[in-house]
């Protein structure tokens, strides 16, 4: 490994930052976070989430160096509300996983009759709630929610039917709604750019509901609890205050929906009331009360089963028992039977979707039909070497977990060409369109582009097999690739998707970072157990793949690189930082390795401070494509991110603009046009990115950046990542000091509060 810096240029240049953004604005894409991409507001987010204190979140978004929500930030996407006529792939994406979710919802809740005020849940989600109120008032004991359930029924997989083409998205919200809550909005001297987003979350009758509770200005993305009290105090006079029970609901709400961006699908009851204490909530435990009883959360009580959970009243220790908890806001409580557990408290969309991939995961591990087995035989002989193993247990297991690096793809590769050969209906769906191209050139032949896709044109129906008339996919294997970008949400949409006898194998790298949006699915599933998980010995080849598989271990080793495949640049400042990544980019790396620039990718722990990605972009744009940005700072030629919908981003480069807008030429996709309205919220410039906009892409060369101001935002996931997306060539401009190396082997990745591990034990092991 190489640690001489390259010779310097003369002048570098120059690192203009971005302004700040105005208060109640949405703010560029990615600027807000989801964990795990870890820059200092990363820290401060995935930390803040965990107390459920949102203000840091928001305040910090346009300095210090930010965390990304892989260019998918929930606000960006919210501000996009002024849909043009046309179905754009990203309309469709959203409006079919919406379709998906309420055919869930249907699904769920049978012929059940309407549930009291509060729950606003049907099937097993309003008989979980209305246990769980049981316990509390103590009506029944906790082991009598917590029981052994019966597994899902067998059913008879549905006949093949017609593809489904993507869902048209319902309209922009309209314009007399929008006038009407851009006046009300006026009058509590709120930007008037926040009215089509407000209207087409609060739906017809906005403006009536925003002049009756002022504090719904929160589900607006980018509005803090301190500007909706001064938008509060401009509509109801002096006399509104903290102890307003509306404010209270609203900002519960907001709290949930800021945990959710950092990756959290529930909080701890204590968690949540003391982040309400926090935002000036005289009363926490009342407001939760409210929220829970207005229907827009919902309150759990688990057991505590997980590995590290205290242990039942009797194995504890005398002196060290937790003593049972009464008040709402108190810690872990217990049931009659000593058995700790603890009350959380998360938004609906969530619970639905955890609680539907469960009981998804248990019917596709309990309808293994006896037809077919021949087949599934024919395609384990088919196979040998290393992928073996796996094929084996895909042919008697419904799920199948399958851990690996970059070279373990080949083992999921072979599986489906097995399983193609022998006759079965299968597809692969990675995360990112690059995923796709590298899973195809395993393959091989014709028709490998056929048999794979993402994960969000599988979800859109863009891409994969078809569908019968109730939208299950006419598969008998699915193979999913990077699991751990996997959220809740689309996981959910994907298991519900699968006929009964359909096999499921989630495959990826557990080092790497989670996914951009709420849940750890991939984390949950090899926690629990409850399937085979087989495990690849693939090393990743060559001076690079050392050095990462080192790093997933905990290890910065020092890796023999003759031929310059890994440099170490020095430098002392951020302002070097940037003088160095650009001489790399333009000049040493296509000089010494003969890789363009167009080949290399900058990656750096967040977008704002003076080595974030807006300083480098900048400065890498005047180097390599200087032009006057007369199209929203974007010109002909300029390297760019699109976020088309929460949780994905796809480089590509600006083509030209025009009246229709600025068209792209994107990885995997035909061109696409950003409408005008649409560029500031989904498009940035893309020579530099955080890690988790890089995940599940690789370039032949990777220039990582960690300056000396960014060293609370490195942790083992982030590094791993981000020295993994090198193919030939890894330089990291190191300012870091000894805080690499701490963060290889002492950081890991931050804790994020979910449901699923526990329901998954509940309707996988019980029915096993």
């Amino acid at each position: 490994m190489s640690t001489e810096p390259e010779t310097a240029e003369e002048a570098g240049p120059r690192t203009p930052d971005r302004p700040e953004v105005a208060p109640g604005q949405p703010d560029a894409p990615g600027e807000h976070h989801a964990d795990g991409d870890d820059g200092t507001e990363a820290d401060t987010q995935a930390d803040g989430a965990r107390e459920a204190d949102g203000t840091t979140r928001t305040t910090e978004a346009t300095q210090g160096t930010e965390a990304d929500s892989a260019d998918g930030e929930r606000n960006s996407a919210r501000t996009d509300t002024t849909a043009v006529a046309e179905v754009s792939e990203a309309e469709a994406e959203l409006a079919a996983q919406r379709i998906e979710r309420e055919r869930i919802e249907r699904r769920k809740a049978g012929k059940t009759s309407p549930i009291e005020s509060g729950a606003k849940l049907s099937g097993k989600a309003a008989d979980l709630l209305a246990a769980v109120r049981a316990v509390e008032g103590g009506e029944k004991p906790a082991s009598t929610v917590f029981g052994d359930s019966d597994p899902a029924p067998r059913r008879p997989a549905p006949a093949p039917g017609h593809r489904p083409q993507p869902a048209p998205t319902p309209g922009a919200p309209a314009s007399k709604t929008v006038e009407a809550v851009r006046g009300v909005l006026a009058e509590g001297g709120a930007p008037d750019a926040l009215a089509p987003q407000v209207a087409a979350v609060l739906g017809e009758g906005a403006d009536a509901v925003l002049r009756k509770d002022p504090w719904q200005l929160l589900r607006a993305g980018g509005v803090r609890p301190d500007q909706a009290d001064g938008f509060a105090r401009a509509l109801l006079g002096a006399g509104c205050g903290t102890d307003d029970e509306r404010r209270g609901r609203a900002v519960a709400v907001w709290l949930l929906e800021q945990a959710a961006v950092a990756g959290h699908t529930a909080l701890e009851l204590p968690v949540l009331s003391a982040a309400l204490g926090r935002q000036g909530v005289p009363d926490p435990d009342a407001a939760v009360q409210s929220t829970l009883a207005s229907g827009e959360a919902l309150v759990f009580q688990d057991a505590l089963e997980e590995p590290g959970a205290p242990a039942r009243r009797e194995e504890q220790p005398a002196g060290q028992r937790a003593e049972r908890t009464t008040e709402p806001g108190g810690g872990p409580q217990d049931d009659e039977e000593g058995l700790p557990v603890r009350v959380l408290v998360g938004l609906e969309r969530y619970a639905l979707a955890e609680e539907s991939l469960a009981d998804g995961l248990a019917r596709l591990v309990n309808s293994l039909p006896e037809e077919g087995e021949e087949s599934w035989r024919e395609a384990a002989r088919e196979v040998s070497g290393a992928a073996t193993e796996l094929v084996r247990a895909v042919t008697v297991h419904g799920l199948v977990l399958h851990t690996g690096g970059e070279a373990a793809r080949a083992e999921p590769a072979a599986l489906l060409h097995a399983a193609r050969t022998a006759g079965l209906r299968v597809f692969a769906a990675c995360h990112t369109p690059d995923g796709c191209h590298r899973l195809a050139e395993l393959l091989g032949g014709d028709a490998a582009e056929q048999l794979v896709g993402t994960v969000a044109g599988l979800l859109s129906g863009a891409e994969g097999p078809g569908r019968d008339a109730e939208g299950t996919l006419e598969l008998d294997l699915l193979i999913v690739l990077d699991a751990p970008q996997l959220d809740v949400e689309s996981a959910a949409a994907l298991v519900e998707s699968l006929p009964d006898g359909g096999r499921l194998v989630f495959s990826g790298d557990p080092s790497a970072l989670w996914s951009a949006g709420p849940g750890r699915v991939f984390a949950d599933l090899l926690g629990v157990r409850a399937c085979p998980r087989i495990v690849s010995r693939a090393p990743d080849p060559g001076p690079i793949g050392e050095l990462v598989s080192g790093i997933g271990a905990g290890e910065l080793d020092q890796v023999a690189a003759p031929g310059k495949e890994i440099v170490i640049v020095p430098v002392r400042d951020a302002g070097e930082a940037v003088h160095r990544t650009v001489q790399l980019v333009a000049d040493s790396v296509p000089r010494a390795l003969g890789v363009p620039a167009g080949q290399t990718v900058v990656i750096t722990p967040g977008h704002g401070g003076a080595a974030g990605t807006r300083a480098l972009n900048a400065a890498l744009k005047e180097r390599l494509n200087p032009g006057p940005g007369q199209f929203g700072g974007f010109d002909p030629g300029d390297r760019i991110a699109y976020s088309p919908a929460p949780g994905r981003t796809m480089p590509g480069v600006v083509v030209k603009a025009d009246i229709d807008g600025l068209h792209l030429s994107c990885t995997g996709a035909a061109v696409v046009v950003v409408p005008r309205d649409r560029v500031a919220g989904s498009v940035r410039h893309g020579w530099a990115l955080t890690a988790h906009q890089a995940v599940g892409t690789r370039w032949a060369a990777a220039v990582v950046v960690l300056p000396g101001d960014a060293v609370q935002a490195l942790s083992r996931p982030w590094v791993y990542t981000a020295f993994g997306r090198a193919l030939r060539h890894l330089s990291v401009v190191h300012g870091a000091e000894q805080a690499l190396a701490r963060a290889v082997a002492e950081v890991p990745a931050k804790p994020r509060t979910t449901r699923l591990q526990t329901l998954l034990r509940t309707q996988l092991l019980s029915s096993n």
